[in-house]
């Protein structure tokens, strides 16, 4: 049985992609200009993609070995872009699908982003969204003066109160302010704009907004929420969910418990659409498939020094500090991305790193074959876990390339199409009503 139509969506952060990638040409070099990703914005939204999320972070770490030596060989954190600016390069070259991009709640101001993403709401005419993530790295907050970040819980007690400030400034205009009425000689009517005077425990804003709210009102609100803290936030803000649970299984836990959470917090859970991260592998048959797949879960040296790279970043605990072969020692603890500390304790249960390395599932379900078996896989994924979609995620040192983005977009997207799984049109006007159609 088919299931429901589901949602298509582009993982990626803005940074140098597949550099070390045969069909990489010149955008090692040149990507920072954009030219690659306005491309990969027209390739997607031709190909019924609802919307790319771009994640971030802002450090250069030395988490690894304690040098930045480790990040800056394999391109994992930095060199990056800021996505923000971005966003209105890729409005202009599509006409419907949405894009998100990443701002810190323990590093920018409230009424930045408010202001922010008002603007970018405007400038994409309702085709925005903002991922709201706490960051976890000590390295970042050094870059804005801060020694050390509050501890994982209270990192979302302020989000939380973060939040509450952006909404209460994308309300502080009321609809119809602006009234550019020459007659009476007022461009805006001042009973419709209003002081928010937030004095709360981590932050104190006055407000008003210097700029009405975009059509959107409240732009989409995207978050990916592992921990219990993570997962209660998310269900209470969030449009968007990213996740990667490793299993159909714990696809389904992962959903349901959202959901629950949503309703609890007296929301419709069909509001929160939960978009779980793959990383197809497709061939022209299904041995060509499974052989490029071999070749990419290789575990050479390069492939070591990557995955133990960005968990050290992502973690705060340096993984160079152990013993391949022997087991994760049980005393590592982190105040980083708890959920994704824990998820590598459980791999390494009973085994050693290195054990653990070679097993290792970065997306939720493995989807491996022709653009045909791999449609007719998440079909079934889909139809098991319930809903609502997939974040297509290209692996960013080798395979995030024209060449990838163009054998989702013109392999299995159409298989998917022909099938009736994703979106044929963008029949609502903006980002936030065509995430909702269904």
């Amino acid at each position: 049985m088919a299931a429901d139509p589901f949602h298509l969506a582009w993982f990626t952060p803005f940074k140098t992609p597949a550099w070390k990638s045969p069909w990489a040409a010149d955008t090692p070099l040149t990507w920072l200009n954009g030219e690659y990703y306005m491309d990969m914005a027209r390739s997607l939204e031709r190909a019924g993609f609802d919307f790319m999320m771009f994640e971030d972070s802002t450090l250069v770490s030395d988490t690894y070995g304690g040098s930045t030596e480790n990040d800056l060989k394999h391109g994992l954190h930095s060199p990056k872009g800021d996505p923000v600016p971005l966003l209105p390069m890729l409005a202009q070259v599509t006409q419907h699908m949405g894009f998100i991009a990443t701002m810190s709640t323990s590093f920018y101001p409230p009424f930045l982003v408010a202001r922010v993403m008002a603007t970018m709401d405007h400038l994409t005419r309702g085709r925005v969204g903002w991922n709201v993530v706490t960051s976890s790295e000590d390295l970042a907050g050094q870059n804005y003066g801060l020694d050390h970040l509050l501890p994982h819980d209270e990192r979302y007690e302020m989000a939380d109160e973060f939040i509450t400030v952006v909404k209460e400034l994308w309300d502080s205009w009321e609809p119809g302010a602006i009234v550019a009425d020459r007659e009476t000689g007022y461009l805006a009517d001042h009973t419709k704009v209003h002081p928010i005077h937030h004095d709360g425990k981590y932050f104190k804003v006055r407000g008003p907004l210097n700029l009405p709210a975009g059509p959107q009102g409240h732009p989409v609100i995207c978050q990916a929420g592992g921990s219990p803290k993570g997962r209660d936030f998310a269900s209470r803000h969030a449009n968007v969910l990213l996740s990667a649970p490793k299993g159909v299984d714990q696809m389904r836990e992962y959903r349901d418990d959202i959901r629950a959470r949503a309703v609890g917090h007296g929301r419709d859970a069909d509001d929160v659409k939960v978009m779980f991260i793959v990383q197809p592998v497709l061939g022209e048959t299904q041995a060509d498939a499974e052989e490029i797949a071999r070749r990419r879960n290789e575990l050479t040296q390069d492939q070591i020094e990557t995955i133990l790279g960005i968990m050290s970043i992502t973690t705060e605990v340096d993984f160079k500090q152990f013993d391949l072969d022997a087991p994760l020692p049980d005393d590592v603890t982190t105040n980083g991305h708890q959920s994704g500390l824990e998820q590598f304790r459980k791999r390494t249960k009973g085994k050693t790193i290195r054990e653990a390395l070679m097993g290792q599932q970065t997306e939720a379900v493995e989807l491996v074959g022709t653009p045909a078996s791999v449609a007719a896989q998440m079909d079934e994924v889909m139809e098991a876990v319930g809903g609502d979609g997939f974040l297509i995620r290209g692996e960013p040192v080798r395979t995030h390339s024209r060449r990838y983005i163009d054998e989702i977009a013109s392999g299995l997207a159409p298989e998917l199409r022909r099938r009736g799984l994703i979106r044929s049109d963008y029949p609502e006007s903006t980002f936030k009503a065509n995430l909702a159609a269904f």
